[in-house]
């Protein structure tokens, strides 16, 4: 089954790096125009369209000018607890050596009082299995992430496989709720 996944436009917190989370930031100015000036590849015409509930989704698929879109709660981002609204580098310096190694658990990191990436996937998993048309998710990049893991073999440890554009789609095929890359950053 083919998946196309997209990440919701920018937000104030994008713009200033601020870890977002499930914090429902609405999309910036700034977000709003690049969307307004954004086309979806060819690809993705004629598929069903989901979105996290979280409103920076919801409006991205708006102004992408998609009528119908689904919300699944399965695709919100990742739970980072505590540091919402906090930047990384500000919390690498302050944790020192203890972040070090909380990144360094790849699938198994996890934020104060958050969800791991391992735990992201697995509730992604059903909805992966329930696939039964090519589907258009807009989501986020922590869900992206696992996706990409999860197709890659890549244990969420130093650099992705690929640099992913958090401003294109990224297509996969899903057999049996497993993703396999088909192409990233399609503009």
């Amino acid at each position: 089954m083919k998946l196309a996944l997209l990440r919701h436009g920018p937000t104030a917190w994008t713009e200033e790096g601020r870890i977002q989370g499930r914090t429902d930031v609405p999309l910036s100015e700034a977000g709003r125009a690049a969307l307004r000036a954004f086309r979806l590849p060819e690809q993705c015409t004629g598929m069903r369209a989901v979105s996290s509930p979280l409103a920076r989704c919801v409006e991205t698929a708006t102004l992408l000018g998609i009528e119908k879109v689904e919300r699944d709660a399965r695709l919100a981002e990742m739970s980072w607890g505590g540091w919402e609204g906090r930047r990384l580098a500000d919390l690498r310096a302050e944790l020192g050596t203890a972040m070090q190694q909380n990144e360094a658990r790849g699938w198994d990191f996890r934020p104060e009082g958050g969800e791991s990436p391992r735990e992201v996937l697995a509730r992604l998993k059903s909805w992966l299995e329930a696939l039964a048309e090519p589907t258009l998710a807009i989501t986020h990049r922590g869900v992206i992430r696992a996706v990409l893991a999860a197709a890659s073999g890549w244990d969420l440890r130093g650099k992705p496989p690929a640099k992913l554009d958090w401003s294109a789609v990224h297509f996969f095929s899903v057999t049996n709720g497993m993703p396999r890359i088909d192409q990233l950053n399609v503009r």
